[in-house]
């Protein structure tokens, strides 16, 4: 991990980060999560450099070992009603908000923090910085891809389970083929486009 220097040295800290702001399908989905100094974890990094066995490994020891964590989201309908940016911070704020131990201070992945109560600073590539941060991403990760694979047998064609939702020369096919399902993002411009085609003829 790269070196960071917190402007905060107390032990109540949370790290907050979220998976899904780019996709064209699904939640997005957000994690917190409070370490236990007590208890370090090995191998914390950014969700994305790590294989999908060391994830899936890693969620299951952050989960138990965790001081406290919390997995929430925004949903499609939300996506589409406010934007994709306040509801990945909606999402960032419910999971902060459903910790069962609250933080005295929150880092957040990126460069915006949320509307809310907590002290907070944001970690821009905090995910590769931050235990906290990348305990968080790697629970938003697993969590979200694992809800991708249940998609794609409730809406086979599409490839939920290989491209997570993510605009991929496969996904676009599918979807020009498909049409667009439940769990699409209207409001991206791709989807968008796809049911403007449908209005036309």
């Amino acid at each position: 991990m790269e070196p960071f220097v917190s402007c905060y040295s107390g032990a109540l800290a949370a790290g907050v980060d979220e998976v899904g702001r780019g996709p064209l399908a699904g939640d997005v989905v957000a994690a917190a999560v409070m370490l236990d100094p007590k208890r370090p974890i090995i191998g914390l990094n950014d969700s994305k450099k790590l294989t999908e066995k060391r994830r899936n490994d890693l969620f299951d020891i952050i989960k138990e070992q965790a001081l406290s964590y919390c997995v929430a989201r925004a949903s499609v309908a939300e996506i589409d009603s406010i934007n994709i940016l306040q509801a990945s911070l909606l999402a960032m704020r419910r999971a902060v908000e459903g910790l069962s131990v609250q933080p005295e201070h929150v880092l957040v992945d990126g460069n915006k923090i949320p509307a809310w109560r907590y002290s907070a600073e944001a970690v821009v590539k905090g995910d590769s910085r931050v235990a906290a941060i990348s305990a968080a991403s790697i629970l938003a990760k697993v969590t979200r891809d694992a809800e991708m694979v249940a998609f794609d047998e409730m809406y086979p064609g599409y490839g939920f389970a290989g491209h997570k939702g993510y605009p991929t020369k496969v996904h676009m096919a599918a979807l020009a083929k498909l049409g667009v399902c439940d769990i699409h993002r209207r409001s991206f411009a791709p989807v968008k486009r796809q049911l403007e085609q449908l209005t036309i003829f």
